[in-house]
């Protein structure tokens, strides 16, 4: 393996579905993003270099960035007070 590619890989966190969906979830909860936004608007937060892995990783899972954050994290469940 040459150099190169061995820093690039060091540098790239391999984002999983799931990772992801955390992600999305975290940014909702905070009210930085909307459920009903598209999944997109995740690329302000999360950086550009790592956006053509997760782009592969929706799309791997039939999710478009078109698709809304809501798809993406499904049904959230509520606990009664």
């Amino acid at each position: 393996m040459s150099a190169p590619t061995t820093l690039k890989k060091l540098f790239i966190q391999q984002y999983t579905l799931d990772t992801l969906r955390d992600e999305a979830h975290q940014l909702v909860e905070k009210g930085i993003l909307s459920r009903q936004q598209p999944i997109f608007s995740l690329c302000s937060h999360i950086p550009a270099r790592e956006w053509p892995y997760l782009e592969s990783e929706l799309e791997r899972h039939d999710f478009l960035l078109r698709d809304r954050i809501v798809d993406l994290i499904g049904n959230e469940s509520w606990s009664e007070d």
